[in-house]
């Protein structure tokens, strides 16, 4: 910080001011307004930066205070980080907290109403990796951050880029993840021990796809001590052939009000146990939204996939315990 500048003694009173003492006042009172105006540009030109999951730097003078998000799940993200707030527009699929849902939408991530978004004048923008509209928006001038969220380790380092790009008290990101972890090793605990080792294949929708071991629901159910058919070579979301599953014999089905289970089986699936015993559990689609999206509700994703198993798990036959997955 500038001081204040020293001024001269006064010279003596001769009967008018000293011409080269008034000239000196000048230039140092002209000096000190010059570096103070230096030292504020100064100031507004540090600001901060961070990048998103494309790679991308993204700049910013202050922090962002008018925010689209274009991914329920980045929605939820930021308002458990406690900038609600900050939130000017959301997708057509946001419903969580309640009240995001007073906020205005602005279509999806791969089709967003550009002119409702611009009309927002947003400061930052956020959708989901690979957007094919994310371009679009930037040769608008709209400063897009673009998130991948696949695993819990993504969901870790998301919700620390959204605090970093929101300029958040430190610690905030990693406390938010703490109490999801933390809930989600409750869960495990409170599993029966019938239930552990049980195999599971869980339907995000219909073709079938599938949460692979590698996906966050899949790191989920093996924390739970349950046993994915669909590996993590596939992939963490995979488009599966209806025969695999019949090759594989799950014992307990899991799908979302979006798969084909919630209708009727695929070709040949009445044959499988699981589907004749009714092993089953179909969620509705208030527990859809809560298990497909990674962020802040993943505890509540592991209770609700904990209780399915604690009440459809086959009881592991006398003398043939189950191996339970490495965690």
């Amino acid at each position: 910080m500038i001081s204040e500048p020293r001024l001269p003694a006064a010279a003596p009173c001769t009967g008018g001011p000293n011409p080269a003492w008034l000239a000196r006042l000048i230039r140092l009172a002209a000096v000190a307004l010059l570096l103070a105006g230096a030292s504020g540009l100064a100031q507004a030109a540090q600001g901060y930066e961070a990048r998103d999951d494309r790679g991308q730097l993204l700049r910013f003078a202050a922090p962002p205070q008018r925010v689209v998000s274009l991914l329920p799940s980045i929605t939820e993200s930021i308002c458990a980080l406690g900038a609600c707030q900050r939130l000017a527009g959301v997708d057509r699929y946001a419903n969580w907290p309640a009240s995001v849902q007073a906020l205005p939408r602005v279509g999806g991530g791969q089709d967003p109403d550009v002119e409702a978004i611009l009309a927002l004048k947003p400061d930052l923008v956020f959708m989901a990796a690979g957007s094919r509209a994310a371009p679009r928006l930037q040769a608008l001038g709209l400063r897009v951050a673009q998130l991948d969220t696949r695993t819990q380790a993504d969901v870790r380092r998301v919700l620390h880029t959204l605090a970093a790009m929101l300029a958040l008290p430190g610690g905030q990101a990693e406390q938010t993840w703490q109490s999801i972890e933390n809930a989600v090793d409750e869960a495990a605990r409170g599993m029966p021990a019938q239930a552990r080792g049980a195999s599971v294949f869980f339907e995000v929708s219909s073709g079938p796809y599938a949460a692979g071991e590698s996906s966050f629901i899949g790191e989920t159910l093996q924390r739970l001590g349950v046993r994915n058919v669909v590996g993590a070579a596939l992939g963490p979301f995979p488009h599966l052939n209806p025969e695999y599953v019949l090759e594989h014999r799950p014992d307990v089905l899991m799908a979302t009000s979006r798969s084909q289970l919630a209708a009727q089986p695929y070709p040949g699936w009445e044959k499988l146990p699981a589907w004749r015993e009714g092993r089953l559990c179909i969620f509705n689609a208030e527990e859809t939204d809560t298990l497909i999206r990674p962020g802040p509700r993943m505890a509540e994703a592991a209770r609700l996939m904990a209780r399915c198993l604690a009440e459809k798990a086959p009881r592991a036959s006398p003398g043939k315990a189950r191996a339970t997955p490495r965690p």
